[in-house]
């Protein structure tokens, strides 16, 4: 549901059991993707493939390999379907079973209606999105990115309710951790618009509203004590193909663990007429042990999108903060 959603909290990685016997399906099940006919995408004036409208990246499909599809990179359609099956079953968030009246169900307040994380797989049927290593799987982290995570949560122990700036990017409206870059699907507003003219190409990001302005005219990146939030994209066309390298992060942002001198780059190839084919490589040493990269379909949806109104009644950030107060209040005897 686009920007319908104005809560704000948590969400609890759910896993799915019962379908660790689809990993004893030979790997060799990929599908036929190429039908054997080419097609050629749209142009704009300026010659290059028109990647323009709005587009949803929304999937079941998660980022890393489950273990219990070690070993294997595709669905059949037959195994899709159960996964998607017992996905959704364990998602519902109308479920309560024998939870009523704990932590637990208080933990589930916000009912499905609410959640939209889709119904299928990505359409290429692979069981992560991550395409390379073959594992499926994210590399490890470097010792020095350790040593960061270590010490951003020794200076956050004991001060997460101090004020607003303890609080998370995301509780506080400011950027969200799969809206992009890169762009990942998220449990609701998976929506995106994209704008595209001679010298630049825009993305209008449903989740949080953001807007991210891409230059293909050439010019060259900021310099590097310049940090933004979205960092600082270029683009440029490689055939039919949009490339996008970003730059120049802020370590206030870390994606997956990764570092302000993560070189980003995004591919965007309109494969269908209904289809984009976004593509990205996560490189940064200081952070991984090696390269990594993903790739989702994106599909044609309707449009407009409606405003992410993040901040307008954001009444948790005023909640937990008085929460916290009263709780101090407490400990010191009420005084």
């Amino acid at each position: 549901m686009r920007g319908r959603r104005v809560l704000l909290f948590a969400a609890a990685v759910v896993g799915v059991g019962g379908i660790g016997l689809l990993a004893q399906a030979p790997a060799s099940n990929a599908p036929a993707l190429a039908s054997g006919k080419s097609w050629t995408p749209p142009k704009t004036p300026d010659g290059h493939p028109d990647l323009s409208g709005y587009w949803t990246n929304i999937t079941l499909t998660p980022l890393q390999r489950p273990a219990s599809l070690a070993g294997k990179a595709f669905f059949t359609p037959v195994e899709a379907a159960a996964y998607e099956k017992a996905t959704v079953d364990a998602n519902n968030a109308d479920r309560r079973d024998n939870i009523r009246g704990t932590d637990a169900d208080v933990g589930k307040a916000y009912n499905d209606f609410w959640w939209d994380r889709g119904t299928k797989v990505v359409s290429t049927l692979r069981t992560s999105l991550i395409v390379d290593p073959p594992d499926g799987r994210i590399p490890p982290l470097t010792p020095e990115a350790m040593r960061r995570a270590a010490e951003r949560r020794a200076a956050a122990q004991g001060h997460q309710f101090d004020g607003p700036e303890n609080r998370a990017l995301s509780e506080r409206c400011l950027v969200w951790p799969t809206a992009g870059p890169p762009m990942m699907p998220s449990f609701y507003n998976n929506n995106y618009q994209i704008v595209q003219g001679p010298g630049y190409v825009a993305i209008v990001v449903e989740m949080i509203h953001d807007a991210r302005v891409i230059p293909t005219d050439g010019s060259p990146h900021l310099p590097r004590d310049v940090r933004l939030w979205l960092g600082d994209p270029r683009g440029h066309w490689e055939g039919d193909t949009l490339v996008v390298e970003t730059t120049n992060f802020t370590d206030r942002n870390p994606f997956n663990g990764s570092s302000k001198d993560m070189r980003l780059i995004e591919r965007f190839t309109r494969t269908a007429q209904d289809t984009i084919m976004y593509r990205f490589t996560v490189d940064d040493p200081s952070s991984f042990t090696n390269t990594w990269t993903a790739e989702i379909p994106m599909h044609q949806t309707k449009g407009p999108l409606i405003e992410y109104a993040c901040h307008e009644g954001n009444y948790a950030m005023s909640g937990m903060l008085a929460g916290a107060r009263a709780e101090e209040k407490a400990a010191a005897g009420g005084k």
